[in-house]
């Protein structure tokens, strides 16, 4: 089969979405042209809102996951014959925002209620996203148990850490992980993650200087209490500036600071611009749309107040790099024409990991034993210098943010 982009929607991959927000992951692989959704679900309302306006034919789902039993996870036709899954599971449980709780929050069970459909579907892919600060949670546990969960699967997997400035040509500092997974070692050897792009696109080409908005939008000395500062401070407009509480801090790169989901909410953390006549405003939700890469046709709904708005925006992702992710996912699924591996079974998993640092690296179940012991000898047998790293000793190296290759038992 040929890398040639398909306008056949019977061979295009379907997808089931989890946590599908405004729907910004899928967008990404829709416009790859490979991909069509199927079934989508998110619990919040107002997303959902944000979700059918723009995706009005997609079958969205609004229970909450813990009440959706897999076998009602299907295709438009109402078969079950889904190839990838997605998703990127609420990050508030993992973030520095939701105060690092990890597992401890009651949110941290999202991800395996998504293991739990994973398990129950086994898509020919996956594709999972989520904050930096997942890969570092708990001293990297919260991160190791993720990877096994999802090798023990069978599910052949890369993860990634990377900014939207650098490789989706949005001028944002958005860092995030990206995990892909596949059902057999060839589309898993053929996948790469994307390399890195000039940054090209604008300031000006996602918030509009010149043209007047609504008066709710702007600061003045009337309204915000620390205004003096902000026309102090606030004297380009090559730059994007907050007011962080006590103090305006100035994002030196010239691009927008990482939209977070409580931006715009108490006057903190949203960011500010000097408009071509000299006032200073907050972006709009349209424009943290924009900074996200979301295409200039995407619509924002009425009704729903400017804080939703700003918080859908703010728990989105980088369309452009989905998009560029989602095109080799897809190259990978079409030249792989191996069985799914994931029916393999046995006692204990074999795994093999390979890390380049915290934020980048693959991992697969090698094998499987019938004992430890027996899969102790087994890795002797490779004869290839790697060590089997017990939990402790991993969770101590981890720390040093090396490069590690190792297999442990699972």
């Amino acid at each position: 089969m040929t890398n040639s982009v398909s306008s056949d929607t019977s061979r295009k991959h379907n997808i089931a979405a989890f946590f599908s927000g405004v729907g910004g992951i899928e967008l990404g692989f829709e416009q790859t042209n490979e991909f069509r959704v199927v079934y989508a679900n998110e619990f919040d309302k107002y997303a959902r809102a944000t979700y059918a306006l723009n995706h009005p034919n997609t079958p969205l789902d609004s229970r909450d996951i813990h009440a959706v039993p897999a076998e009602e996870v299907l295709d438009d036709l109402g078969q079950d014959n889904i190839d990838v899954i997605v998703g990127g599971f609420p990050c508030q449980a993992f973030s520095i925002a939701g105060y690092r709780k990890g597992f401890d929050d009651d949110r941290g069970d999202l991800f395996f209620e998504l293991l739990r459909i994973i398990e129950a579907k086994k898509p020919k892919a996956i594709f999972i996203e989520n904050v930096k600060n997942m890969v570092s949670h708990d001293h990297g546990n919260t991160f190791k148990v993720i990877r096994e969960a999802l090798t023990e699967n069978n599910y052949f997997i890369k993860w990634k850490v990377l900014n939207g400035k650098d490789y989706g040509n949005v001028p944002q500092n958005r860092e995030r992980i990206y995990i892909a997974g596949f059902d057999n070692k060839t589309a898993y050897d053929s996948f790469s993650f994307p390399e890195e792009i000039e940054l090209t696109t604008t300031l000006r080409d996602v918030i509009d200087f010149a043209e007047k908005k609504e008066e709710l939008y702007y600061y003045s000395k009337d309204k915000q209490r620390f205004y003096d500062e902000l026309e102090q401070s606030m004297t380009s407009q090559d730059t994007v500036y907050q007011w962080r509480r006590q103090y305006v801090r100035e994002n030196k790169n010239g691009v927008v600071p990482t939209l977070t989901a409580n931006m715009g909410t108490g006057g903190h953390n949203v960011p500010l611009i000097l408009t071509d006549e000299g006032r200073i405003r907050k972006l709009t939700p349209k424009e943290t749309f924009n900074v996200q890469g979301y295409p200039k046709s995407f619509k924002i709904p009425e009704g729903i107040s400017n804080g939703q708005l700003y918080k859908q925006a703010g728990n989105s992702v980088v369309v452009p790099v989905i998009k560029r992710i989602a095109s080799n996912i897809a190259e990978a699924i079409n030249n792989s024409n191996e069985e799914s591996q994931l029916y393999r079974n046995g006692n204990v998993a074999i795994i093999y990991t390979k890390m380049n640092g915290q934020f980048e690296g693959e991992s697969y179940v090698k094998e499987f034993a019938d004992s430890y012991d027996q899969a102790v000898q087994i890795i002797d047998s490779y004869n290839d210098g790697l060590a089997i790293l017990p939990d402790e000793d991993y969770l101590k190296l981890i720390k040093r943010k090396g490069d590690l290759e190792f297999y442990s038992i699972g």
